[in-house]
C-alpha cells in the first residue's frame, strides 16, 4: 500500500484490527466540526521544519541501533500526512575539551543516511530540491538533513562545501550558546555576527545552503538576515510578543525576516506559553501573530518533535524530565526549559497533529489557501528558491 492510500485508510484500519488509539486520535474523534476533509488534506504538501523519527513510547530504544523503524513508527509517520521534514544531524551541543565536533558530525551524518537507506521503501534523502518532487511521485517521505549549530565547521569555510556534499542543505548558525559565528539565545542578545560569521553567511549563500536562525540571539539574527543575499529561515521558534522567552523571536526579527523573503516556523514547544504549559490554543495564537506580523506567505511550522501517538502520558513525563535534566546538566537547555515541561502540545500530538491543526485554523476563519501555505507550501517555495 502506498503512502496516500495508507493515509485514506489508516483510521479504519486501526479500528478494524483493534489498535490502541493515541491521544490525538481521541481528540480527533471528539472534534465537533471538521472543516477540511482528510481527502483534501492528503493532497497538500506538509512540511515539518524540524522533526525526528522516534517512538516516544520507547525512550530507551533507538532506531539508530538497527537502522529500522518500528512498525508503530512507520504506521504513525505514514498516517501523519507528512510529505517532508528536516532531521537534525551533526553535533548541536557545545564542545567539551577534547571533543572533535567535525568527526562527530560526520559520524552522525553517516548514521542518518544508513537509517534512510535501510528504510528506502518509506524514506528518501533530499540532496537537491528535485528529490522532494520525486519523493512525492514515489509516495515517500522526503528527509532533508540540517545542522542546529555551525560550530561544526570550525574556522574552515571549506567545511561548508564538505557538509553540503554529505547532504546537509540547512545550517543553523548558532545553538543556545556563543560560537565562532555569533550569539545564541542563552547569551547576551547584543552579541553580533562575527567577522567570520559574515564570511560564513556569504559562503552558505554561494553554495545554496539554507541559513537557519533559530536559537540565535537578537543582534546575531538581525545582522545575519541583513547580510544574507538569499532568504533565510527561523525554522522552529515562537513569538516573543506572546511569551517572553529568549528562544522566541521579537516582532523586529520577524518583520525583517519577512521583508527579505524568509520563513518563520512556529514550534510545538512549551515556550509558547508564559508558564511553559503550552497547548494547541497557544500554538494557534503564535501562528496568527506571526501571520499578522510577517504575512501569510512567510509563516510555517517546525514542531521540534516526533509523530507517534502517546500510550502512557505519565511515563512520557518521567522520561522527558530525565532528558531535560540531562540538557540542564550539560548546558544545552534554554531559558524556560525546566522539569515538568512537555516538549509537545499534549492536546495535539501524534499522527493527527497536522490535520488537527489545519482544522483548528479553519475553525478560526483562516482560508484553506492560507492553511495550506502554513502547513507546507511556503516551505516548499522557499526550498525551491534556495536549493537551486
Amino acid at each position: 500500500m502506498n503512502r496516500r492510500s495508507f493515509l485514506t485508510n489508516s483510521v479504519m484500519a486501526a479500528t478494524a484490527v483493534g489498535l490502541k488509539l493515541s491521544a490525538s486520535n481521541l481528540l480527533a474523534s471528539t472534534t465537533s466540526k471538521t472543516i477540511i476533509s482528510k481527502q483534501q488534506y492528503n493532497d497538500w504538501f506538509v512540511f515539518d521544519g524540524l522533526g525526528v523519527l522516534y517512538d516516544i513510547n520507547d525512550p530507551g530504544g533507538s532506531i539508530l541501533d538497527n537502522w529500522r523503524m518500528s512498525e508503530r513508527l512507520r504506521r504513525d509517520v505514514l498516517a501523519s500526512g507528512l510529505s517532508c521534514y528536516r532531521q537534525t544531524t551533526g553535533a548541536p551541543f557545545p564542545a567539551y575539551p577534547g571533543d572533535d565536533v567535525f568527526e562527530t558530525s560526520v559520524s552522525m551524518l553517516s548514521q542518518h543516511q544508513k537509517l534512510i537507506d535501510a528504510n528506502a521503501d518509506v524514506l528518501t534523502l533530499v540532496r537537491k530540491f528535485d528529490d522532494i518532487i520525486q519523493a512525492q511521485k514515489d509516495n515517500k517521505l522526503a528527509v532533508t538533513l540540517g545542522f542546529q549549530n555551525s560550530h561544526v565547521i570550525g574556522n574552515n569555510l571549506d567545511h561548508v562545501d564538505t557538509f553540503k556534499n554529505l547532504g546537509v542543505l540547512t545550517m543553523q548558525l548558532t545553538y543556545n550558546g556563543q560560537n565562532q559565528i555569533g550569539g545564541g539565545a542563552n547569551v547576551s542578545p547584543r552579541l553580533p555576527l562575527t567577522e567570520f560569521g559574515h564570511q560564513a553567511v556569504e559562503k552558505m549563500n554561494e553554495v545554496n545552503v539554507l541559513i537557519d536562525l533559530s536559537h540565535s540571539g537578537e543582534r546575531t539574527c538581525l545582522e545575519a538576515i541583513a547580510k544574507s543575499k538569499a532568504p533565510v529561515t527561523i525554522s522552529h521558534s515562537g513569538c516573543r510578543a506572546l511569551a517572553d522567552f529568549p528562544r522566541n523571536k521579537t516582532d523586529k526579527e520577524l518583520r525583517m525576516l519577512a521583508d527579505k523573503g524568509g520563513l518563520f516556523g512556529v514550534y510545538f514547544m512549551p515556550f509558547l506559553a508564559p508558564d511553559s504549559k503550552a497547548n494547541s490554543d497557544h500554538l494557534v495564537a503564535h501562528i496568527e501573530h506571526a501571520i499578522n506580523v510577517c504575512g501569510e506567505d512567510h509563516v510555517a511550522i517546525g514542531t521540534d518533535g516526533g509523530y507517534t501517538g502517546i500510550d502512557d502520558m505519565d511515563s512520557v513525563r518521567e522520561s522527558t524530565d530525565k532528558m531535560t535534566q540531562h540538557r540542564i546538566d550539560n548546558g544545552a537547555a534554554a531559558a524556560g526549559e525546566k522539569l515538568g515541561n512537555l516538549n509537545f502540545m499534549p492536546d495535539i500530538v501524534g499522527p493527527e497533529q497536522f490535520y488537527l491543526l489545519a482544522n483548528k485554523l479553519a475553525e478560526r476563519g483562516h482560508s484553506n489557501t492560507r492553511i495550506e501555505k502554513v502547513l507546507g507550501l511556503n516551505a516548499y517555495n522557499l526550498m525551491r528558491e534556495v536549493w537551486k
